[in-house]
């Protein structure tokens, strides 16, 4: 038998609740006819925004979202998505070279606060640094965030709709500048990331945060050199790297060999934010600057989703989604100490999505059931938690008279029955109630079949003779919360 023992003596400190944030780009399907549907469409809607999606997606009190890319930011001009709609113009966006599908400008920078708005979201706004000038970004800083009234741009700002400013608390200095943001060098981009923040600064009247582009996964020599280069010379806030796991096999038809790859490659992110981290310190011996995780997730190939392919990198979702969910989760909230925001890629029809959409049809993924079940961790005190057995991912924390236990069974077709015990002298309550999801690698959601995969009602489990057993099928995911 196989046993997680809670440490509550040990934390890494308060889950931030932007661990749980999410990404929105101008890709595909993710806003259209996914998130945004328009305002005459004959699907239910709030302003143009899917009612489904707002619904859902409030449900999971989501704390930030990050917008309008990734590399879909590196070509866009925010001037373009302001005023009114029929006046905006059609252009070429970063991902026509790719599907051949225009950007209309439809949900511009007024649209986007709004959606945040109707689902309780703070805006995290990514500014692309290779077609937009410092004075471009500090100009688009003052539309948002100046005071009412008080500036042309913040009375513009009030004519297209908004009179109040939007306070956007997270500006991303620009994307990915590895690689499609520029081919830069660390050192090059560092000089960019200080010019820039050393424009806008002098228009941050609201204390927003500056995220800085980090790695590509593993590439801790750009953490080292942007460090080296960077040395405190104006504000950061975080430095941000994207890790993607994927080339496992198919979306749905994998083998036991590509699940196993597949989770061998998602475990890989627990190591990466601690070599990221030592990289870091070497030049932030305080660790003032912190880590996020702007882009995680599952990339398959594209063409599984419901789409068939029409929606650019769109692939359907299934339990070993939501297993790898669980694990990365896990692994941002035991580095709590390091690690202030993770967004996971991306919202709707696209890589490791939370929902599928088409027409009249919305369903969600085993990813959003994950979120759902971890949303107690959000602002929770960490506790630490040791395994012995192997083949398990787990997490703790306590908030509220509440300690949550989330679990993630890593094996492609074994049960697994696992002790639950506490090495801190303090005696959990004598029941928990226990939710799971899952139990087929493969089992997915459909339009024919949206609840497919869905939680179980949650049980109750008692001690008995001092110790709690949680019964866990393969490939599957639980929550168990001890109540006071």
């Amino acid at each position: 038998m196989k046993k997680i023992c809670l440490i509550p003596c040990e934390s890494a400190g308060t889950i931030d609740p932007n661990i749980y944030g999410h990404f929105s780009e101008h890709i595909g399907g993710v806003f259209r006819d996914g998130v945004w549907v328009g305002e005459e469409a004959n699907v239910p809607q709030t302003d143009g925004f899917r009612d489904f999606v707002i619904e859902k997606f409030k449900a999971l009190n989501p704390p930030v979202l990050r917008w309008p890319g990734g590399c879909f930011a590196e070509t866009y001009k925010w001037r373009d998505g302001i005023g009114p709609r029929e006046k905006r113009p059609v252009t070429m966006g970063w991902w026509y070279r790719d599907d051949g599908r225009l950007e209309t400008n439809e949900v511009g920078i007024h649209e986007f606060v709004h959606f945040c708005e109707l689902v309780g979201a703070s805006p995290y706004v990514a500014a692309n640094i290779t077609g937009m000038t410092p004075m471009d970004m500090r100009d688009f800083m003052e539309y948002c965030n100046a005071p009412a009234g008080t500036t042309t741009l913040a009375k513009e700002r009030g004519e297209n709709g908004h009179t109040e400013p939007f306070d956007i608390p997270f500006w991303g200095i620009g994307n990915e500048n590895w690689g499609g943001g520029g081919n830069m060098t660390p050192a090059q981009y560092a000089r960019d990331y200080i010019k820039y923040v050393t424009l806008c600064t002098t228009v941050n009247l609201h204390g927003a945060k500056f995220v800085a582009c980090g790695a590509n996964a593993g590439d801790y020599g750009w953490t080292d050199g942007f460090m080296r280069e960077y040395a405190h010379r104006v504000p950061l806030y975080a430095l941000a790297f994207h890790y993607y796991c994927g080339g496992a096999g198919d979306c749905v038809n994998f083998t036991k060999e590509q699940w196993d790859e597949l989770v061998a490659r998602a475990g890989k992110l627990d190591d990466m934010i601690r070599r990221h981290s030592a990289a870091m310190e070497l030049h932030d011996p305080d660790r003032r600057v912190k880590i996020i995780v702007d882009e995680w997730g599952c990339w398959h190939p594209g063409g599984s989703g419901p789409s068939k392919g029409f929606n650019l990198f769109e692939q359907q979702s299934t339990m070993r989604d939501g297993v790898i969910t669980a694990l990365s989760l896990n692994a941002f909230n035991n580095h709590c100490d390091r690690v202030v925001m993770a967004n996971v890629a991306q919202l709707c029809n696209n890589l490791h999505c939370l929902f599928l959409t088409g027409g009249e049809n919305a369903i969600v993924t085993p990813t959003y059931w994950v979120f759902y079940m971890y949303k107690n961790h959000m602002g929770a005190s960490h506790i630490r938690t040791a395994i012995e057995g192997g083949g398990l991912s787990a997490s703790a924390s306590e908030k509220d008279g509440k300690i949550t236990l989330t679990v993630a069974n890593l094996s492609y077709d074994e049960d697994t029955e696992i002790e639950l015990t506490n090495f801190s002298g303090r005696e959990l309550p004598d029941s928990a109630m226990v939710t799971i999801l899952g139990g087929n690698p493969h089992s997915h959601n459909s339009f024919d079949a949206p609840d497919a995969v869905k939680p179980l009602e949650p049980v109750q489990i008692r001690k008995k003779e001092g110790k709690f057993i949680l019964t866990m099928p393969a490939a599957s995911v639980a929550s168990v919360v001890w109540s006071e």
